[in-house]
């Protein structure tokens, strides 16, 4: 028997890779970086399946060098900015992605920058280092209380609101906006009150941001919005790095319009070391770590390779980002 031929853009956790072998012909991209666009392109000519990253763009370029054979993309994430989904759906090819096993994780680091740019965690690592450290000093790189604080959630979907538990357990006021308000018995859970961003921004110690990437969310803190914010207040990004105006928060930081920022996301992606960013001290930058535990990221493989095989067999992908495709009609 034939198996379908797949191409998957980079090694991803066993969970996954193991299964994809053993039901396709699998090709593997074997480096640490994503393929350049042409080998990308070149790969996937002819395949039944590709398994794609946040770093591989796919349009109609690539459905159509794919060829008409391509029953499915499936995306090693849960958000799909990458990919032309309209594009997909009018070639009736379903994309699949990994929703669900990132929320925790996500919320978790989301609060780990939170917490180490409060308490500067990373400057003290550094002054160490550098053998600065020589006496206890009473004005030795003071921060802002975690506890008690106000904080401000920009997005209160699963991952936003993962964050409000937490920090329920800091005793911290908790203020978010989204576009939907949430139920009042939601609000009443997690003890949080709804706030426009004109409304949100100005009252939060620590402003964190969890919303998808659309055109209304691009540049949505730029430099007017970073102006609302209180000179004490710390910016935490694990969304989107294009939801922040990244020359307006470079300003923000030199001038002191905020006091730091903490980023899992930028734009560009990756920073380049040079960039001004990375020389401020008060801007901590991971490199896009999210959803970075063994754990999650081995459930991730084992959705991604669940939709990929179910894609290249013609049955319904586990958890499709355009179910409609299976709603239209030959």
């Amino acid at each position: 028997m034939t198996l379908p031929k797949v191409f998957v853009s980079r090694i991803i956790p066993d969970e996954g890779l193991s299964r994809l072998r053993e039901a396709c012909d699998a090709e593997i991209w074997q480096d640490e970086l994503p393929p350049p666009r042409d080998a990308l392109l070149r790969a996937i000519e002819g395949c039944d399946g590709v398994l794609t990253l946040l770093t591989d763009r796919v349009d109609d370029e690539f459905l159509d060098r794919a060829g008409p054979q391509l029953k499915v993309v499936s995306n090693f994430a849960v958000g799909f900015d990458n990919i032309d989904v309209p594009a997909c759906t009018a070639r009736r090819i379903p994309v699949g992605n990994t929703p669900g096993v990132l929320t925790e994780t996500t919320a978790d680091l989301a609060w780990a920058l939170l917490m180490a740019a409060a308490r500067r965690l990373v400057e003290g690592d550094r002054y160490v280092r550098a053998g600065s450290w020589k006496t206890w000093g009473p004005m030795l790189l003071m921060g802002p209380d975690v506890h008690g604080a106000t904080i401000g959630i920009i997005g209160f979907g699963r991952i936003g609101q993962a964050v409000a538990r937490r920090a329920r357990g800091f005793g911290m006021r908790i203020l978010y906006h989204d576009p939907r308000r949430v139920s009042p018995a939601v609000e009443a859970e997690y003890g949080a009150e709804y706030r426009t961003l004109e409304g949100i921004l100005p009252e939060s110690d620590f402003v964190t941001l969890h919303v998808d990437l659309r055109p209304e969310t691009r540049g949505l803190i730029d430099t007017e919005r970073l102006g609302w914010m209180k000179p004490t207040a710390i910016l935490v990004n694990t969304s989107r790095g294009p939801v922040v105006d990244t020359d307006a928060l470079v300003d923000a930081l030199r001038d002191g319009t905020i006091a730091a920022a903490a980023l899992d996301v930028t734009d560009p992606e990756p920073l380049p070391a040079d960039h001004p960013l990375v020389d401020l001290e008060n801007c901590l930058v991971v490199p896009h770590i999210a959803s970075a535990s063994r754990a999650t990221r081995g459930k991730m493989a084992s959705m991604a390779a669940a939709n990929l095989i179910a894609g290249v067999r013609g049955e319904r992908l586990p958890t499709p980002v355009n179910p409609e495709v299976y709603d239209r009609v030959t």
